[in-house]
């Protein structure tokens, strides 16, 4: 009995410390990089205005989808990005753009610049498309935002879920040809918005998951993650990017 106790204490010792270089070593080394920035102390003195990156008036003649993130306001800003969508009909001079927020009602549109900075922090693209594939995809996705479950008031939970990422991961997920995926610094993304916590997304990704709190995702575009309390660690070969928590994707090409 005694052996059977040293070894799983040792086991226990193994993994505690296998969590701690991987997930939590990065995260406060994040923390370090992000207290030592410059913040707004609230969100009133926070910038929310466009930060450059759309064209201002958009030509008619095209069509577009853009996956932002920005990293979020406070301390929460080290380890987690806001996301949201942004789409540009075909025929139209304007964007519309959807976040799920945390106060009143979570599901807004056109509340904010396109491109707005969130809390102050820039955003940047993670992924766009264009040309035909997004004339043909808009309609749909304007179909799934009307139909997304958790838009009322009181629906919205910080962590794990469902939150401002579960809305763009939940909508994008629909739509695997797009190839678009929330960024791995979008705590939230990995709540199971339909219940279920073993399973196969349309992608051909094999994933589990214990409510959002921990699991792992493994093929599709993905390649192989870890989620730990909502930091995220992997490896996508396709895409040649270490994921690294808390940092997000590295690309080594």
């Amino acid at each position: 009995m005694l052996k059977i106790a040293a070894h799983t204490t040792r086991l226990s010792f193994k993994v505690l410390l296998v969590l701690f270089v991987v997930f939590i070593l990065p995260a406060l080394a994040h923390l370090g990089v992000w207290a030592l920035s410059d913040r707004p102390s609230s969100w009133r003195s926070a910038q929310w205005t466009s930060a450059g990156i759309l064209p201002r008036n958009p030509s008619k003649n095209e069509a577009a989808v853009y996956v932002f993130n920005a990293r979020t306001g406070g301390l929460k800003g080290a380890v987690a990005t806001h996301s949201w969508l942004v789409l540009k009909p075909h025929g139209a001079n304007y964007y519309d753009r959807y976040d799920v927020v945390g106060w009143g009602t979570p599901l807004r549109k056109n509340a904010y610049d396109a491109d707005g900075h969130w809390y102050s922090n820039k955003p940047v693209i993670s992924h766009q498309i264009t040309g035909e594939q997004a004339i043909k995809t808009i309609p749909h996705l304007e179909k799934a935002i009307a139909n997304y479950r958790w838009r009322d008031r009181g629906d919205y939970t910080l962590w794990p879920g469902p939150n401002s990422n579960t809305f763009v991961a939940s909508i994008l997920s629909q739509f695997p040809e797009l190839s678009a995926n929330a960024p791995s610094t979008a705590v939230g993304r990995d709540f199971p918005v339909d219940g279920k916590w073993v399973g196969r997304r349309k992608d051909g990704a094999f994933y589990a998951t214990a409510g959002g709190y921990f699991g792992f995702e493994i093929g599709g575009d993905v390649g192989f993650e870890i989620n730990f309390l909502g930091l995220v660690a992997g490896l996508n070969p396709t895409k040649g990017e270490l994921i690294i928590p808390a940092f997000g994707a590295v690309s080594w090409r």
